[in-house]
């Protein structure tokens, strides 16, 4: 989701996506306080994330390398994405579904005034 929200409006420099607090960090839309059950998912995906770069040796740019990224890392990273992604609703899940769905929310958000500042949990 945040990946999503970079790619929208952060813009990039040179190649690489551009990440500031003011632009994307500050202004993400956070889900509302998930469910025990929800964050569990999302902390055991998180964790089978990092086991999985663990388990390997090769630097984050040869692991993250789109033609050779091992399998079990993809796996993990798919899991995180469906554990993150069923905080902000049913169903599958694209490009175009995220960021509307997190456009909606920062909509909502910035009606309401309710811009929470992030805080890790």
């Amino acid at each position: 989701m945040f990946a999503a929200w970079v790619r929208a409006i952060g813009g990039k420099i040179k190649g690489d996506p551009r990440v500031s607090a003011e632009m994307t960090y500050n202004t993400f839309p956070w889900p509302e306080e998930p469910r025990p059950a929800a964050k569990s998912r999302v902390r055991s995906a998180a964790q089978d994330i990092l086991d999985a770069r663990s388990n390997n040796s090769a630097p984050l740019e040869v692991l993250y390398d789109p033609i050779s990224m091992p399998p079990k890392l993809v796996a993990a990273h798919r899991k995180g994405d469906q554990a993150v992604d069923a905080l902000y609703g049913r169903g599958t899940f694209d490009e175009l579904r995220r960021v509307t769905r997190l456009f909606e929310k920062y909509q909502r958000a910035t009606e309401s005034r309710d811009l929470r500042p992030a805080v890790a949990s």
